[in-house]
């Protein structure tokens, strides 16, 4: 059996080309890609996959290095090199109402925030990338939603985790102050209720009277 330094170099290793497989396989081949290496941290790429829905096209970013290690719980002494939730987040928008590519610094650094800040992204959580994620939107933050509908998560050889694709919801400002209050469920339930279209980066804050 190798050591634990040595499996965790190989994981290391072993699992993003598996974690591209199962993007393209779900998404298509990338049409761009870009890399942002902050100090101290791994490189995280963004990917750019292009598709359509019965509204029109629509253009997909996705995270790929987030999941070459388990996050590890901020309350936790020593943090597991192996074991614990692996992840990456796809964020999903309509195609050609704004500049949305200038997304891919802020989603690397929502990527790069768990070896960053030691905090663990699951569904529910709200991140806030504290400037709006594109050039005039009228969002500085997003839900994390439940992983598997658009991209089946990646079962790993154990002791490794499953790798999660965790999908991405901008939030307006009000909207994540009144999510603070009442919770993910209850602002999923408005969105749904109005109808709200989580795919246009020009949105409007649904009512929250």
């Amino acid at each position: 059996m190798p050591g634990t330094d040595e499996f965790y170099a190989r994981g290391m290793a072993d699992v993003l080309p598996l974690v591209e497989a199962r993007l393209r396989s779900a998404l298509g081949d990338p049409d761009a890609r870009a890399a942002v290496t902050f100090l101290g941290t791994d490189r995280v790429e963004v990917l750019r996959f292009r598709d359509s829905d019965a509204e029109g096209a629509l253009v997909r970013y996705a995270t790929l290095g987030m999941s070459a290690q388990p996050m590890a719980d901020p309350t936790a002494v020593v943090a597991d090199p192996v074991k614990g939730p692996r992840a990456e987040l796809v964020l999903s928008v309509r195609a050609g109402l704004a500049d949305t590519d200038k997304v891919l610094r802020p989603l690397a650094v929502l990527g790069a925030s768990p070896q960053v800040e030691g905090v663990v992204v699951a569904p529910g959580a709200s991140l806030d990338v504290g400037e709006a994620l594109w050039p005039g939107a009228p969002f500085t933050s997003v839900l994390v939603a439940e992983p598997g509908g658009l991209v089946a998560d990646l079962e790993l050889d154990e002791p490794l985790d499953p790798v999660r694709f965790l999908p991405l919801l901008p939030m307006t400002p009000n909207e994540a102050a009144w999510k603070r209050v009442h919770g993910a469920q209850a602002l999923q339930e408005r969105w749904l209720n109005h109808g709200t279209d989580l795919r246009d980066p020009s949105r409007t804050s649904v009512p929250l009277e």
